[in-house]
């Protein structure tokens, strides 16, 4: 027994759950680069103390 059967419309099929599949990947990507700018506000670095070589 095949989920998609070895036709035309299983073609089709497959095509239109990748073309779906493609959308979540790239919404999936477009989160994890919207946290970046908040990742980067939780993580601030003070200049002057990094010069002095304090850490």
């Amino acid at each position: 027994m095949t989920i998609v059967p070895d036709t035309l419309y299983g073609a089709v099929l497959l095509s239109v759950i990748d073309f779906g599949l493609s959308f979540v990947m790239i919404a999936g990507i477009g989160i994890v680069l919207a946290l970046f700018p908040l990742l980067n506000r939780l993580g601030k670095i003070d200049e002057k103390e990094l010069r002095k070589g304090g850490h």
